[in-house]
């Protein structure tokens, strides 16, 4: 069964990547997602995406404003897939939510799934999503969805826990269409044993001519500074001189000048950012090349980013770890094959007028009332 994928926020293609890298195969046929359209307004972002995910057929992508996106005039889709701009949601930031400039983006997610009746869609987004607005965004969003005619399943991924080598934590909420007789679960993660930076950094090495390689000019007083920062330290945690130390009052952001721990996964590797917020390697002086943000992103080597260094920097930084999409595909393909995978209860608690989701609950609810019974028999 081959599911068209439309997506919107498309980016550099790291939902795209993990889609397209998705199959299963039960008796003998396979299951797996094509991209038949995509949009995106960044101009370097769209090449990346014809380049790397479907240059034999470059019309797929289409760089335009997502409100001058004629959909009417967009192939069909069997599946949604958007990211909607986190601006608005992040805990960084001035956090307007829905009533921001980018929190209403969201809406035209909801309109496609309206337009075009997928059988499933795919939406994500930051973590802060959950109390943008005191938490009203998030319900508002999640109640559209289901308007719209779609079960949902929202949940708080943490990439690390899924072989991630980067604390990445996203909202994800996956969407069957009512009428159809399946239940996504969230797929549990693999084990406790997580990858390092040291491990996607060097196992194997990147080669020298490897694209999106070129270093970062570091000043003196970087290189100095750096110098007296050990690994997964902060240039408020070390033990810095006088004339290395920053004049700041008020919040300290904890990765300003933060050495990587290369005996753990790194800490979340961001699109923009001043002075300090590049991502430091543990050993050498210097910030990370844009390839080397790539490997903690899981992009291979292949995969090359177009665009000017710092609009490269974006791109990474913005995109979904292809390898984590890539594990929540497959388990939504799964899902339509009747194959069973590990899985865990989200962590959201789902909507309570939506049929499906409430008799999980309840049944959820009745094991617990039995267990607490079966205690109290005991401890009498």
């Amino acid at each position: 069964m081959n599911f068209r994928l439309g997506e919107l926020y498309c980016g550099a293609g790291g939902l795209a990547l993990g889609a397209v890298s998705s199959k299963v195969v039960k008796n003998g046929e396979g299951y797996y997602i094509t991209p038949v359209w995509a949009n995106d307004y960044d101009k370097d972002a769209c090449e990346t995406y014809r380049r790397n995910i479907c240059p034999e057929e470059p019309e797929t992508i289409i760089c335009r404003d997502v409100n001058k996106l004629d959909m009417a005039k967009l192939p069909a889709i069997d599946a949604l897939a958007f990211g909607f701009p986190c601006n608005d949601f992040s805990i960084v930031g001035e956090k307007k939510g829905v009533n921001g400039v980018f929190g209403s983006l969201y809406s035209y997610g909801i309109t496609a799934l309206k337009h075009f009746k997928p059988i499933w869609f795919l939406a994500e987004n930051v973590a802060g999503l959950r109390n943008a607005n005191e938490g009203d965004a998030f319900k508002t969003i999640l109640q559209k969805m289901f308007d719209a005619g779609y079960n949902v399943v929202p949940s708080l991924y943490k990439f690390e826990r899924y072989g991630i080598p980067q604390a990445r934590h996203r909202i994800i909420i996956v969407g069957i269409r009512k009428d159809i007789d399946c239940v996504f679960k969230v797929p549990d993660f693999f084990s406790d044993a997580q990858t390092t930076c040291r491990e996607a950094l060097e196992n194997p090495p990147i080669p020298d001519d490897a694209p999106n390689q070129e270093l970062t000019k570091q000043s003196e007083q970087v290189v100095e500074r750096l110098k007296y920062i050990k690994p997964g330290e902060n240039v408020f945690t070390a033990d810095l001189p006088d004339h290395l130390r920053l004049k700041v009052n008020g919040a300290k952001i904890s990765t300003i000048y933060k050495r990587l721990n290369p005996d753990k996964p790194a800490y979340t590797i961001t699109g923009s950012g001043g002075g300090g917020t590049h991502v430091y390697h543990w050993k050498e002086n210097r910030a990370l090349t844009n390839r080397e943000r790539a490997r903690l992103q899981t992009f291979p080597d292949s995969y090359v980013f177009l665009g000017s260094k710092e609009s490269v920097r974006r791109q990474v930084g913005m995109a979904v770890p292809p390898k984590g999409a890539q594990i929540i595909f497959e388990a939504i393909l799964k899902t339509f094959a009747g194959i069973t995978y590990k899985c865990t209860t989200p962590n959201f608690e789902p909507l309570l007028h939506n049929s499906i989701q409430t008799r999980l609950l309840r049944e959820q609810t009745d094991t617990l009332i039995a267990v607490e019974e079966l205690c109290s028999c005991y401890a009498d």
